[in-house]
């Protein structure tokens, strides 16, 4: 049956008040006949009045409600002033031709770089250009992956990583990763796991519970939880979880934090928090930050490399590379012609 017949059917039907069709009228089989048929309708619903159309609703204005005010964005001029007043210190960890590789493929190709105590470091680069493999090569994670390979040397504080136990360097390198990952036990107890590991008596808790305290001040997360300890860690917001994991990272006092997009899963409140902590950890620390956000990177960085293809392209300055990068590739990524 044709659109039109069904048409006319319905109407015939709504018109005889009747629900079943009459079977004794013989369908209109030929075109000619369902036109016909259908301007007949139209001309009877025509004379229909229509009826009166539902009043046009407005939506309603959505209002956004926050518990703080918005932080606003540091000038340029005023981080480039704070970082000349927080100059970066001692050499705490040198690449030499540092190269990486998973079976025939390489992911880092000699890379060289010098990292300091308090300033940070941003590794920016379009994904799979070996950032991150970068990163867990400064604390020997790499090395859990069967199939990786690696060549030229990374040396802390003068000595070459590869020699000391790897508790060790982790106690002394601290990682925080990109998804917060809190261990299923208590708040006190996920920082206090860090201190413990480093004990050869296992200590109780009063005496961890300065140092606990000490951690989470330094988190930004005290204040927050200070007042409940025992609460499980994972009844915590994605934000304060990631703030407790950098807590539980700081705690044995290491002297370079690596962190691998450490926002990347945060909301902007949460990440604005983050920042101002990384900021306030480099006057101890020197902080290697992994990060696919290039405003982020202009905000905390003191020194940015960029990598592309497992090669180091460019190495310097937040403002020389950011404002006048030396190597065409970078140019183009920071100008967002590809990433």
């Amino acid at each position: 049956m044709s659109p039109d017949e069904m048409l006319l059917e319905r109407f015939e039907k709504q018109m005889s008040g009747s629900d079943e069709p009459d079977q004794s009228e013989p369908r209109v089989a030929s075109t000619q006949g369902a036109a016909f048929g259908a301007a007949g309708a139209e001309q009877r619903l025509g004379s229909i009045a229509p009826a009166p159309s539902a009043p046009e609703t407005v939506p309603p204005v959505r209002t956004i409600v926050v518990d703080r005010a918005p932080l606003p964005v540091t000038p340029p001029e005023q981080r480039d002033a704070v970082r000349a007043a927080h100059s970066s210190g001692l050499e705490r960890l040198r690449l030499e031709d540092v190269s990486i590789g998973y079976g025939t493929k390489k992911a880092v190709k000699s890379v060289s770089l010098s990292i300091h105590q308090g300033e940070v470091l941003a590794l920016i680069g379009p994904s799979g250009c070996g950032k991150t493999t970068l990163l867990r090569t400064l604390n020997r994670l790499t090395e859990l992956t069967p199939s990786a390979s690696r060549a030229g040397r990374v040396l802390l504080d003068g000595e070459d990583i590869h020699g000391m136990p790897d508790t060790r360097l982790r106690s002394r390198v601290a990682m925080v990763f990109q998804q917060p990952n809190p261990f299923p036990m208590s708040i006190f107890d996920n920082v206090a796991f860090a201190l413990r590991e480093q004990s050869r008596k296992r200590p109780r808790r009063r005496e961890l519970e300065p140092q606990v305290i000490e951690a989470l001040k330094r988190a930004g997360l005290y204040e927050e939880v200070g007042d409940d300890l025992d609460r499980p860690a994972l009844r915590l917001s994605g934000g304060q979880q990631q703030r407790l994991c950098i807590a539980r990272a700081i705690a044995p006092r290491p002297e370079v934090l690596l962190m691998d997009e450490p926002c990347s899963a945060l909301d902007p409140i949460s990440t604005a928090t983050i920042e101002k902590l990384i900021g306030e950890l480099r006057r101890d620390l020197a902080v290697v930050v992994v990060t696919h956000n290039l405003a982020q990177a202009q905000r905390v960085a003191d020194k940015v490399a960029f990598m592309y293809l497992g090669d180091r392209v460019e190495y310097g300055s937040t403002s020389q590379v950011f404002d006048e990068p030396r190597a065409t590739r970078t140019r183009d990524y920071v100008g967002g012609a590809f990433g």
